[in-house]
C-alpha cells in the first residue's frame, strides 16, 4: 500500500525561525537547549513536523487498516503551557527514570515537563535515547 502524508507531516519549515517565534521566553531558551539536546542524542538535524513540531529522524510505520505513514523518532514542541516531549513508545513504562527526572506529567508517548530546570538532564537524554533507538 502506498505511503499516505499525516497533517503534521515533515515539512521544509526552517527549525530556527520557528524557535524564533515562541512567545515564552523561558519556553524559547528552553526549546534552543532541546535543539542541542536531541541533536547530541540522535545525530540527526531537526526538522519541522507540521507547524509546531520538531522532530529527529523517522521512520514508516502502518496502522490496523494497513495504511502506511512517516512519522519522526522522537521530537519535542514548545507549546504554550508546557515543552511536550514525543517518546515513541510509552514512556510510563519507564518507572526507575521517571522517578528520579524531577517535575514533570505524561501522557502514553509524551512527556511534559514546564521547564528544564525542574528536570535532570542526564535522565531526559536517556528517555530521548531510548526512543530514538527503538527498532520499527
Amino acid at each position: 500500500m502506498a505511503k499516505k502524508t499525516l497533517v503534521n507531516a515533515e515539512t521544509e519549515k526552517d527549525v530556527h525561525a520557528f524557535v524564533e517565534t515562541v512567545q515564552n521566553e523561558k519556553r524559547k531558551a528552553d526549546a534552543k537547549i532541546l535543539l542541542e539536546v536531541f541533536k547530541e542524542v540522535t545525530g540527526k538535524e531537526a526538522k519541522m513536523w507540521g507547524k509546531n513540531m520538531i522532530g529527529y529522524g523517522k521512520y514508516s510505520y502502518q496502522r490496523k487498516n494497513g495504511d502506511e505513514f512517516e512519522w519522526f523518532r522522537t521530537g519535542f514542541s514548545p507549546a504554550k503551557a508546557h515543552m511536550s516531549l514525543y517518546m515513541t513508545y510509552d514512556v510510563n513504562t519507564e518507572t526507575e527514570l521517571l522517578n528520579n527526572l524531577g517535575k514533570h506529567k505524561t501522557g502514553k508517548g509524551c512527556l511534559y515537563v514546564k521547564s528544564l530546570s525542574d528536570v535532570d538532564m542526564n535522565i531526559l537524554k536517556q528517555l530521548i535515547e531510548k526512543s530514538y533507538q527503538l527498532k520499527r
